[in-house]
């Protein structure tokens, strides 16, 4: 039997980074979750215990601060382009570096007061090859939506085990999970386009008339592809998150649909990629 050293990468994971630009009395801030992860020629390193390949994983957090002071933040892509590009220049024992960002937001209170803001997460995850290929994947997490009508669910499968009865008239809620491939990595603005692609995502949501989870996922896919020309692929993950009408004839009263119990698990998890025609193989598994 032979045994090999398969795919393999090491990094440093979740270095916590709160950046404050100080423009006069008015100041900005950034939070933000930087993880690192690189790959080459690190056979050594795993079979004979030889770390002269090796990168040290706290190097890679220093370096995430010391961009930080150098450069500051800005956009969440540009920030990890540019650890990404820089980890594959400047070393030549790494041929890839994936480095992921999720953004917290926070709203202003004052010139220098802030309160964290409760919604959706903002996340990026960027990769850089020794052959000088960027790709960046925008995208965000825990965007929470609910529809409190305007979708059904019949017309499945049964069998001996089916107890779940047909419906016309539901709630549908998620926390919608999304990624999105930018065509050409410097084409995009960011932040312009981050904002486009929420706003798509959460019209089709509201303007679809739902007669599946996936029916709905795809035309929020859609929406954003068909408006923002600079993403080629969107792919998204979406909890259903079940709501109950709870049954009160116990005490005397009806229920048409009003009072319902949330339930958190188990959930039914709808998954599915969204892409162009003609878009571009990544290269790359996206997990």
């Amino acid at each position: 039997m032979i045994v090999k050293l398969g795919a393999n990468r090491y990094g440093k994971a979740e270095t916590r980074l709160v950046h404050v630009l100080r423009d006069g009395p008015v100041h900005h801030v950034k939070d933000v979750n930087v993880s690192t992860s690189l790959s080459g020629d690190m056979e050594a390193a795993h079979l004979t215990g030889d770390n002269s390949a090796v990168l040290p994983t706290d190097t890679q957090k220093n370096t995430v601060y010391a961009f930080a002071r150098q450069y500051g933040v800005g956009q969440i892509e540009e920030f990890a382009l540019r650890l990404a590009r820089h980890f594959v220049a400047t070393q030549p024992s790494i041929r890839h570096a994936r480095v992921t960002i999720e953004e917290y937001g926070w709203n202003r209170a004052g010139p220098h007061s802030f309160v964290r803001d409760g919604g959706e997460v903002r996340t990026c995850v960027v990769h850089h090859d020794e052959d000088g290929r960027s790709t960046v994947l925008s995208g965000l997490r825990e965007l929470v939506v609910l529809n409190s009508t305007g979708s059904e669910f019949h017309g499945y499968i049964t069998d001996e085990y089916t107890t779940l009865q047909p419906t016309t008239d539901r709630i549908l809620a998620t926390a919608v999970t999304a990624r999105w491939r930018h065509t050409a990595p410097e084409a995009s603005s960011y932040a312009k386009s981050y904002e486009e692609v929420r706003r798509c995502l959460i019209d089709a949501f509201a303007g679809t008339h739902s007669l599946s989870l996936q029916q709905t996922l795809y035309a929020m896919g859609e929406r954003a592809l068909t408006t923002c020309p600079e993403i080629c692929e969107v792919r998204l993950s979406m909890p259903n998150r079940h709501h109950f009408a709870v049954d009160l004839s116990p005490f005397g009263l009806d229920n048409e649909n009003e009072v319902f119990h949330a339930a958190d698990r188990p959930y039914g998890l709808i998954e599915g990629g969204v892409l162009r025609d003609d878009a571009p193989d990544a290269g790359f598994a996206w997990e």
